[in-house]
């Protein structure tokens, strides 16, 4: 077998879903869109910074030559629904089932450097996942992966678009692969599904648009959104859900999924504790944004539930918690809720010592709902 078989064996025997390779050539027709996107803020800000770096291989790796592509499939139906219990459930995405993939996409290609190593002499490597200097889209569209939608993504006949991407740059001299001979053509779907219209239409969004971006920024969630995430607590998945790709798959696991992770109580989560979150959802990739950001759309996401039951939950924080945040969207949530605003409650909103502008401005929308003067 050639060098280029053995690796895509190795690959296989490790749980790679998809390999495809490509040159280290620089991704030159990606710099005037990714600076675009800086001037016109369209960006989430968790992007690498440099972008010279971002489309010059050769400056995470001088010997650079050939990259590697990966890609691990993942499942977006759970196997085992969580059981029905006295609380209503709020969601992560499918790509935060499961250990965290940056550990899981890490193990791969830790492995399959290894095994190449055993093959090769001389072999100069740096692995990257996600948060690394390069496009994984653009590495994943050249190498033949798949290609990149209309929602950004790189979407697969194999695998649709749920697939965990990551790459190793090499001085390995491979032939290369073609990209693949299909896409989106006239379809669509995600545009037309997406709810806050982020999806630029040519694979590239205004990122702070983008509901997953919405669940994972910092401060109060615009009043815009707030609806629009109904019960999902971390991620988005309206655009995969629409693609056609998508239909009908039943990807492998890439790691064990725990259904009661996957779809939390929420009233249960908002009483965790920095501990207890760290302890039970810290293996998660959804754990990456800490507990305060999740907690404050559980208390969106509860109110998107028409949780009634959750009213004292909500009166308690708004009474005891020391956050900021989270007393603001619970006064929002409550002014979803609540069908009076009892003197009690009118008093308890007017007794918040040294509210914060957040609070002020959710306070007066509150009375302003049910006609009470300021």
């Amino acid at each position: 077998m050639t060098l280029k078989e053995q690796i895509i064996q190795l690959a296989h025997s490790i749980g790679i879903s998809k390999i495809g390779f490509t040159t280290a050539d620089d991704f030159n027709y990606l710099e005037k869109s990714l600076r675009l996107a800086v001037e016109e803020g369209r960006n989430s800000g968790f992007e690498h910074k440099n972008i010279e770096e971002r489309i010059k291989p050769k400056l995470s790796l001088s010997s650079a030559k050939t990259i590697i592509s990966i890609a691990v499939a993942y499942p977006h139906k759970l196997k085992q629904q969580p059981p029905k219990t006295a609380y209503k459930r709020g969601k992560f995405t499918p790509n935060s089932w499961g250990l965290d993939y940056h550990y899981v996409l890490q193990d791969k290609l830790d492995r399959l450097a290894a095994g190449i190593e055993d093959l090769t002499q001389d072999f100069e490597y740096k692995g990257m996942v996600d948060t690394g200097a390069l496009v994984d889209t653009a590495v994943a569209q050249r190498a033949g992966i798949g290609f990149i939608g209309k929602n950004g993504l790189v979407i697969s006949k194999e695998y649709g678009s749920y697939m965990f991407l990551g790459e190793l740059i090499t001085n390995l001299e491979i032939e290369p692969d073609q990209p693949v001979d299909y896409g989106c053509g006239d379809c669509r779907r995600c545009l037309d599904a997406c709810p806050t219209s982020c999806l630029i239409g040519d694979g590239s969004m205004n990122a702070r648009r983008c509901l997953s971006f919405q669940t994972q920024d910092k401060g109060m969630m615009d009043l815009e959104f707030r609806k629009k995430i109904k019960t999902v607590i971390y991620g988005c998945d309206i655009c995969q859900i629409c693609c056609p790709y998508n239909k009908g798959l039943d990807n492998p696991l890439a790691s064990e999924i725990d259904p009661e992770l996957a779809h939390p109580e929420l009233i249960p989560f908002l009483e965790l504790s920095n501990g207890q979150f760290k302890e039970k959802f810290g293996s998660v990739a959804g754990s990456w944004r800490g507990k305060n950001i999740l907690q404050r759309n559980a208390i969106i996401a509860l109110a998107n539930a028409h949780d009634r039951s959750a009213i004292p939950k909500l009166l308690s924080i708004i009474e005891t918690s020391q956050n900021q945040i989270h007393i603001a969207t619970a006064i929002w949530s409550l002014g979803q809720l609540v069908r009076e605003a009892t003197p009690e409650l009118v008093q308890l909103l007017l007794d918040i010592k040294n509210p914060s502008q957040d609070i002020i401005h959710e306070r007066t929308a509150f009375f302003e709902r049910f006609g009470i003067p300021d």
